[in-house]
């Protein structure tokens, strides 16, 4: 599965600026965000769809997340605000 390219970027853009609104995150490159000095959160794109690695909550690996519908872009934000709480 490969990083999420410009023109998947662009589909996910109204998502991407909600994650910019979060506090405690830093986009340091396009839909690459960190949390301190570690990634947090990125795109990724494949056949299947758009999807989100979002880092555990417990700070070990990534988490994937389908991202390809609105519903499940919403959820995501709603998981990204707590995991940045905890």
């Amino acid at each position: 599965m490969k990083h999420a390219g410009p023109q998947a970027l662009d589909g996910l853009e109204p998502l991407i600026a909600q994650l910019r609104t979060l506090p405690g995150m830093v986009e340091k490159k396009r839909g690459v965000f960190y949390r301190k000095s570690k990634a947090f959160l990125h795109f990724h794109e494949d056949p299947a769809g758009l999807f989100a690695d979002l880092r555990a909550a417990e700070g070990g690996d990534f988490d994937r997340y389908d991202v390809s519908l609105p519903a499940a872009r919403q959820a995501l934000i709603a998981i990204v605000a707590a995991r940045l709480k905890a």
